[in-house]
């Protein structure tokens, strides 16, 4: 199945399994715009699939009750760039309410925000964002890359028990592959994609694509592909356990390179291990809805082959 279709298999389980689980927001009877929902509302119900007015701060405010009530709802945002008018909710009130109420109240949603380059949709449309909320304590923040990850990441998401910052990729919900419904993902593990002994690159969501076009197009270094899959609690150990082996590491994201979590990856690393490292990320520009502008905000193979060539060339 594809990467939607993965998603809404997964929700439609989880309702099916527990009568709390509840989605809402903006065309979610429909289907939804990438059709993540699609069905869900004529088999459970409009009293558990929900229509919402256009009113992010409502949407996400009533989802904190829900949640802080007992409920556990699955919150749709449609797109990342949206939810930055529900803010006040998502980190002063989901984020915080277990540590302010001393674990009296807990707040058991799931965001989906989705993330990225979203082609011709401008600088209002095409936001990576992942690293406001990886800053914020209280808050889980998971970018699936595949079919497979959308599926069980999102059932670990809803089983989760604190708010979880769920982050696909706009791009990505026509990504098709096989997906076992029995294969658990637990929150806070990276996937080794690719084994290599040279350099270690670590990704996230679409950005594994690139980097495994990347891979074949540099075919004389032997790289270790991680995608990280939750970026918080990132895989640390997974991380570290290769960057040792391989003495040198490059992370890339769609996100802006300016103070992304590729930054926080990369100092992590040097200060733990003392080994060269690489960012590679987007120009702080805002996103184009031209073409040719569009494309100058973009990471493509050869931005990461360079990076690999010249992490490559510095001895650690």
């Amino acid at each position: 199945m594809n990467y939607a279709q993965a998603a809404c298999a997964a929700l439609e389980r989880a309702m099916s399994a527990d009568a709390r689980v509840v989605a809402l927001g903006e065309d979610v009877g429909r289907g939804g715009i990438f059709g993540q929902y699609r069905g869900l509302q004529q088999k459970f119900g409009a009293a558990r699939v929900i229509d919402t007015p256009i009113s992010e701060s409502t949407i996400m405010g009533a989802a904190v009750g829900m949640a802080l009530t007992g409920l556990k709802p699955v919150v749709e945002m449609r797109v990342v760039d949206f939810a930055l008018c529900a803010m006040d909710e998502i980190v002063n009130q989901a984020a915080k309410a277990r540590y302010m109420f001393g674990g009296q109240g807990r707040v058991p949603l799931v965001a989906r925000l989705p993330i990225g380059l979203w082609a011709g949709s401008a600088a209002q449309h095409s936001q990576s964002l992942e690293a406001w909320f990886v800053h914020v304590p209280g808050l889980v923040v998971v970018a699936p890359g595949s079919a497979q990850d959308n599926y069980s990441l999102l059932s670990a998401a809803i089983a989760c028990g604190d708010p979880v910052i769920y982050m696909e990729h706009k791009e990505l919900w026509g990504l098709e592959g096989d997906v076992i419904e029995s294969e658990q993902v637990p929150l806070g593990k990276a996937k080794v994609v690719q084994p290599g002994s040279d350099v270690t690159l670590v990704t996230w969501s679409r950005t594994v694509q690139t980097a495994l076009e990347a891979i074949e197009k540099e075919k004389n270094i032997s790289v270790e592909l991680i995608d990280l899959r939750t970026l918080w609690p990132w895989d640390r150990d997974t991380v570290l356990a290769s960057a040792a082996r391989t003495r040198h590491l490059v992370v890339a994201h769609e996100a802006v390179r300016v103070a992304g979590f590729g930054a926080e990856i990369a100092a992590t690393v040097a200060e733990e291990l003392g080994i060269p490292v690489r960012r590679v990320g987007a120009a702080r520009i805002p996103v184009g809805y031209s073409p040719s502008l569009e494309d100058q905000s973009k990471i493509n193979p050869e931005n990461i082959v360079r990076a690999l060539s010249g992490v490559c060339r510095t001895r650690s």
